[in-house]
């Protein structure tokens, strides 16, 4: 009676099941791999050329992280690096 709001046990478990199904590491990729992460593409890009390649390790790190945050796997990313 103090105006909490009372959350049962059966709707945390729906929020955290919607959240496994969206984050999960079975999520399939929303975009095209040429189209995500664009800001870290360009900083990659931007390096690679000015300084090369193994100068620029920092950015590629950060551009494969956000990849995999976008549900792209380390198979195709070995592929990038070819």
């Amino acid at each position: 009676m103090g105006g909490l709001p009372i959350q049962t046990s059966s709707s945390s478990s729906t929020i955290s099941l919607q959240l496994q199904k969206v984050s999960g590491p079975d999520s399939k990729p929303k975009k095209k791999i040429c189209c995500a992460c664009p800001d870290t593409k360009k900083l990659r890009d931007e390096c690679v050329v000015e300084h090369g390649e193994s100068s620029c390790e920092k950015w590629i790190e950060a551009h494969k992280r956000c990849l995999r945050a976008e549900g792209y796997n380390n198979s195709k990313l070995v592929l990038l690096q070819n």
